[in-house]
């Protein structure tokens, strides 16, 4: 959902580096855990339909305020988990950039964003759910947290940088990306109804693509009575 769409060039070159170098760790690390760990058969399957999904509706983009669009980033790390939804995150902003939407230069920064989403909504349903509360509410809030981080990682990451060329003070350039942020948010809202209705639709049909099978085998009667 939350996405920097300025052009090239747009960072001074030492944001560049930093981005690009975080960006770089946190996909060598989640490579590490993937190799190191393994990843079952139907996560692959369902890490490719969600990068199919969330690129298609990624090149969506609505011209308000420098852009905005969905990109199901929570309902990526929701299924496929938060390793695999962060290389999605890497591999949707990849074949964004180079059609164009969102600068090379700044894939490290992107996908940073991005993959925060995907995980930050994977340990929130789990956490929520966890809690016993109900798919829907658990997945839809769990998505909204996730877009809400990537927003707030947006807004910082762009402060933080500058934008090469503005000639608003920083202060005022960090009003106008709060004004970003906070329309993000929501999108954040819908985004995560969105999922909801989704997820909900999946535990009812394949409880096993949301982690739900053995829940659902616990929550099964006995049939033995004191």
């Amino acid at each position: 959902m939350a996405h920097i769409h300025l052009g090239e060039g747009s960072f001074p070159l030492w944001a560049l580096v930093l981005w690009t170098l975080l960006g770089v760790g946190l996909i060598s690390a989640v490579v590490y855990r993937v190799r190191k760990g393994g990843i079952k058969t139907h996560q692959i399957a369902l890490a490719g339909i969600g990068a199919a999904a969330s690129f298609a509706i990624f090149q969506l983009n609505i011209p308000v305020w420098g852009g905005i669009h969905m990109n199901l980033t929570g309902l990526v790390g929701i299924l496929a988990g938060p390793l695999l939804g962060a290389l999605i995150a890497l591999v949707v902003n990849i074949f964004s950039a180079a059609l164009g939407h969102g600068a090379v230069g700044l894939l490290g920064a992107n996908t940073l964003v991005n993959a925060s989403e995907a995980i930050v909504a994977y340990y929130a349903f789990k956490t929520l759910m966890g809690m016993d509360w109900d798919v829907f509410p658990a997945s839809a809030s769990a998505a909204t947290l996730g877009l809400s981080a990537g927003a707030f990682l947006m807004g910082a990451i762009i402060v933080i940088s500058g934008v090469n060329g503005s000639a608003l003070p920083r202060g005022d350039l960090t009003i106008a990306v709060a004004g970003l942020v906070g329309l993000n948010l929501g999108v954040a809202v819908i985004e995560g109804i969105l999922t909801g209705f989704i997820v909900q639709f999946l535990a009812s049909v394949r409880p096993d693509l949301v982690g739900l099978a053995d829940r659902d085998t616990q929550e099964e009667p006995t049939g033995v009575t004191a």
